[in-house]
């Protein structure tokens, strides 16, 4: 099986650096600047159409897509439609198909109001298509944008996908896209026992690969049900290595509408599970903490509002929280430590007045254990928690070694 995933990865990289060369020949006629911005700027799976279209003439398609999932500026639905690709029925996880609904909304199937395909919802009733849902479908197109972090909930859409499609014996193909919290890998290792839909896996909280890269160790490790393996293609991009820059065009999800809160994520997400807020009911969630029972304690306030299509009811409405304004933190810290900030989680636990009611039972499935809490409670060290992550995280790390497809 991985070998034939790496045979259809090389045929498909070669092809698509061949389209790629010809293009830069094109820009050379205009001037040394082009060449170099062509390049250099990456070029995601889906932006290779002749890679993988002509494949797809003749067979019936299905779409797990959102709204990160473009072509030529346009979601790929509306643009493979146009290229005579024959799409039967499109998936949607959270957030969406379109992308416009709250976290953790539930979302019901419904008709694609512009195109007339019928969509699946994977974040309403279930979390995973049936066979009647796949019905029809010869491949499967799985095109999002990840954060790179273990709590966001694409890569557990990933995982039923993948499984589906291995018990219907249906070819999955991945457009691949950069990971914007690419370049280091940090966090504790989920433990057995506290597997959720926002954490599936052993992997730590920053994992540091692609959806291409991940759906190889999930087939690789055996983690589908019953050890199946799933029949994967990718369409790898080009001109990206692990660790590049990249500045993601479109926010992947309502909350996540800024660089800076991107980059942050891996760290302030964790306040989830927390009497503290992460932001939601603003528009630099993930970007700012704080608490109302901080008050007198930090002069930064802010105060969540209720924002339809991002956070309708945010933890404590219209109530001012006291904390920290991270907007301006330098977050090129977290590559050159190779570190999630786990100090802000330290200062404002020790700033809160009820210790009790600073954790919450959420906070045990982010962590992926039940030892970060008390850690924390303890008043361990920062660098001796993250000692104790060892020696799972050099393991992973290692293991993920065996997945890259880019350097």
């Amino acid at each position: 099986m991985k070998i034939q995933v790496l045979l259809w990865v090389m045929a498909l990289f070669f092809i698509a650096q061949s389209c790629s060369s010809s293009t830069s020949k094109q820009q050379a006629e205009t001037g040394s600047e082009s060449v170099l911005a062509v390049e250099d700027s990456i070029i995601t799976g889906a932006a290779q159409t002749e890679a993988y279209v002509p494949y797809l003439q003749g067979k019936r398609v299905g779409l797990t897509i959102n709204h990160t999932s473009t072509i030529g500026g346009k979601l790929s639905m509306d643009s493979l439609l146009a290229l005579g690709v024959q799409i039967v029925r499109g998936f949607g996880p959270e957030h969406g198909f379109r992308g416009d609904a709250s976290a953790g909304a539930k979302i019901n199937d419904e008709v694609d109001e512009k195109t007339g395909v019928p969509l699946v919802s994977l974040y309403g009733k279930k979390y995973k298509p049936t066979k009647a849902d796949l019905a029809g479908i010869d491949v499967m197109i799985f095109d999002m944008q990840d954060v790179g972090v273990r709590f966001y909930t694409y890569l557990s859409t990933l995982h039923y996908i993948m499984e589906a499609c291995a018990e219907n014996d249906i070819e999955l193909l991945i457009l691949d896209r950069p990971n914007p919290n690419d370049g280091y890998v940090d966090g504790p290792i989920l433990e057995k026992g506290y597997e959720s839909f926002i954490g599936m896996h052993p992997i730590p909280i920053v994992h540091g690969l692609t959806f291409g890269e991940y759906a190889a160790m999930i087939n690789d490790q055996g983690w589908l049900a019953n050890g199946i393996t799933c029949k994967i293609n990718v369409i790898p991009m080009l001109n990206y290595y692990h660790g590049k820059p990249y500045t993601l065009p479109i926010p992947p999800s309502p909350n996540l509408n800024t660089q800076q809160a991107i980059l942050l994520y891996p760290s302030t997400c964790l306040f989830e599970g927390t009497d503290i807020s992460e932001g939601r009911g603003t528009m630099h969630a993930f970007s700012m903490v704080g608490s109302p029972r901080l008050k007198g304690k930090y002069d930064f306030s802010f105060t969540p509002e209720s924002i339809p299509g991002m956070s309708e009811n945010p933890k404590h409405l219209d109530k001012a929280c006291y904390g920290l304004d991270l907007r301006s933190y330098d977050t090129d810290v977290f590559k050159e430590t190779g570190r999630i900030n786990l100090s802000w989680l330290k200062e404002l636990y020790e700033a809160y007045p009820d210790k009790d009611l600073f954790f919450r039972d959420s906070f045990k499935r982010l962590a992926g254990n039940d030892k970060l809490a008390q850690q924390i409670r303890d008043g361990v060290s920062v660098e001796d928690i993250q000692q104790s992550w060892e020696p799972g995280l050099s393991a992973y790390k290692e293991l993920r070694k065996k997945y890259l497809l880019y350097n």
